[in-house]
């Protein structure tokens, strides 16, 4: 199982996600880091364990507020040679990348992406990550890319905000769906995910990561949980 800790950046600084609510997003506090710098909060989850990738949205952009990409930069640089998964609100693929280190993979969201038939998504699968977003009220976006398995690149995750911080589980039967429909690419699960119980049952769902935040901050994942199951 794939662990992608998740770091929300708004104004600089990273902050608490609670159920897709953004406008009530605060500074986080955590045990992990001395402050809410972005890249302090990446080495403190780093240091936690050796993950593969760190995702990060980046909420300003996403709302059309500006960005912040000078600290994403120096999150990339601070976790090298390890990932970063970017949300930057990109309405295009192409639009994404000229920018970014090397060590930079987009993440494309149904919420904001503008057209589905995007040919540079088409031409390089292997750069880029489909998000795609639910609300409470359902799917957020072009309904062609929930339907059409086709338009999905090699890693699509699977962004339930309402589940965000609150504690209420990961919604397994949507992800079973997803994942049931994807043909071999890599489905990873975001929202809801409190324990090592909750990484096994998305496991036999056929979810291969999920993208997780409050329960590294709280403890409920310790390092401990981590090595022993081997996370990626």
């Amino acid at each position: 199982m794939e662990i992608v800790p998740v770091i929300d950046i708004r104004k600089g600084a990273a902050v608490r996600a609670v159920a897709g609510r953004r406008a009530d997003y605060r500074p986080l506090a955590t045990p992990l880091s001395p402050t809410s710098d972005p890249p302090d909060v990446a080495r403190g989850l780093m240091a936690l364990h050796p993950f593969g990738a760190l995702y990060i949205a980046d909420l300003d952009a996403i709302e059309g507020q500006g960005n912040n990409l000078a600290a994403i930069v120096e999150v990339a640089g601070t976790i090298a040679p390890a990932r970063v998964w970017l949300d930057g609100g990109f309405r295009e693929a192409r639009q994404s990348g000229a920018t970014l280190p090397a060590n930079v993979d987009v993440v494309l969201g149904s919420e904001t992406l503008a057209r589905v038939e995007d040919a540079a998504l088409q031409e390089d699968r292997s750069r880029f990550i489909l998000s795609l977003d639910f609300a409470e009220t359902g799917f957020l976006g072009d309904p062609r890319l929930l339907s059409d398995v086709s338009l999905w690149p090699e890693r699509v995750v699977v962004m339930t905000l309402a589940r965000v911080g609150v504690g209420k589980g990961p919604d397994l039967p949507r992800l079973r769906d997803i994942a049931m429909r994807a043909q071999g690419r890599r489905v990873y699960a975001a929202g809801g995910v409190r324990s090592l119980d909750d990484l096994r049952a998305l496991e036999q769902a056929g979810v291969a990561g999920a993208l997780v935040a409050t329960a590294l901050h709280d403890g409920r994942l310790s390092a401990a949980t981590l090595a022993r199951m081997g996370a990626k």
